[in-house]
């Protein structure tokens, strides 16, 4: 049994992007047994090419099925027949063309948690068109309440969509379904919708917005880069470092630390906010960032520095929480939340090649014989899709 609170749960996932690999992950990571299904053919994004770089494939393994015969779709319905959960991350649709729908694979398995995660999800008027991460939230309302004053929207690359509003979504959702079958409930249909997901990481904002709290222009609001005391500033050697002491008691440690007197800004006019950000933008354009650091980084200022990703994993705070890990010399973030008493081990690198995928199939109940026929015919192959 694999480490941590997942340990003995068999998961299926049909190869995808973004949010439904995400969420694989996410499961792996705590010890659920997740063996990805991959076409034969690769999928011709490239990744098949690097597959160690595949990061959101650790901790899993692969076998690729032809499920454009009926013999590759058999067997597919009979790994899901074997597992407590599935993912897929296709078009509405897709999975019932390939005759590997809800109806037929929770006919023979009654307690599937069938998990599906789409842009604009299962039903409604853009179900069935084309998009990505950017249109979701877009659509969602997020998109338009992230970026500066006076500027267009900001992408914030395709973490809101995809992986918060999507792939967290999908496993936050497939483990509510999970224990409901624990309980004696039925399997059942997760539909995670990334323009679900994505309005509801924005429901502390419709609060601040309903409460008159949040109401200005996109870059104008306590939040959104308007205020100066929560905000990043430029350094004395072009880096940057963050402030966002919003309560009292911590701005005047900021103030303090800055050696300033404490009447020195009025954070709470906001009608004073332009000023104050660029006094504050003066003063730290003064020392650099490891001078900031030093002067601030550990205080009540709630300050810290900005880090590139590639600087983030030598900081000496997440090296004391190993929060970054190395797995075959690709460095990459750990496993997480922490658990006291089913902690997670540490995952395997993603891979390409047989790493025990048709032992795995066999201990889920496939007997080796039939698994034997159908790699011999060429109709399942251990490991994900080859690049050309």
């Amino acid at each position: 049994m694999s480490q941590g609170p997942l340990g003995g749960m068999k998961v299926v996932e049909f190869a995808g992007i973004g949010p439904g690999p995400m969420c694989g992950m996410l499961l792996a990571d705590l010890g659920a047994e997740v063996l990805r299904v991959d076409r034969l053919a690769p999928s011709g994004l490239g990744i098949e090419r690097a597959p160690k770089f595949d990061l959101l494939n650790r901790g899993k393994r692969s076998i690729a099925v032809d499920l454009k015969a009926a013999e590759g779709v058999a067997f597919a319905r009979r790994l899901v027949a074997c597992s407590d959960a599935l993912i897929e991350g296709f078009r509405p649709q897709t999975m019932e063309r390939l005759g590997l729908g809800p109806e037929p694979c929770l006919a023979q398995q009654p307690k599937l948690v069938y998990g599906r995660v789409t842009g604009f999800g299962q039903t409604g008027p853009l179900a069935l068109a084309a998009g990505h991460d950017l249109n979701y939230i877009a659509l969602s309302g997020a998109l338009h309440a992230i970026g500066r004053a006076g500027a267009p929207p900001t992408p914030p690359l395709n973490l809101v969509g995809d992986f918060g509003g999507g792939g967290l979504l999908l496993a936050f959702g497939m483990l509510a379904a999970l224990w409901n079958t624990q309980r004696g409930g039925a399997g059942q249909i997760v539909d995670a919708a990334m323009v679900d997901g994505a309005a509801m990481l924005m429901t502390s904002l419709y609060g601040m917005l309903g409460s008159g709290m949040h109401t200005g222009p996109r870059g104008t609001n306590l939040l959104d880069s308007g205020a100066p005391h929560y905000e990043v500033f430029r350094c004395a050697d072009g880096e940057y470092v963050s402030v966002a002491p919003i309560e009292l008691k911590f701005r005047k440690v900021l103030v303090e630390r800055l050696g300033l007197a404490a009447d020195a800004f009025d954070f709470d006019d906001a009608a004073r906010w332009a000023e104050s950000k660029t006094r504050l933008a003066a003063i730290f354009e003064t020392r650099t960032r490891a001078q900031w650091c030093d002067l601030l980084e550990g205080s009540d200022a709630c300050f810290a520095p900005v880090l590139a990703p590639l600087e983030a994993p030598k900081h000496p705070h997440n090296q004391a929480r190993s929060t970054f890990i190395d797995i075959g010399g690709v460095v990459q973030p750990a496993p997480a939340p922490r658990f006291s008493a089913t902690p997670a081990g540490l995952p395997r690198g993603p891979h390409s090649a047989d790493d025990g995928a048709l032992e795995q199939v066999q201990r889920w109940g496939i007997p080796a014989s039939e698994l034997g026929a159908l790699v011999q015919r060429g109709f399942v192959r251990a490991g994900g899709a080859r690049a050309a």
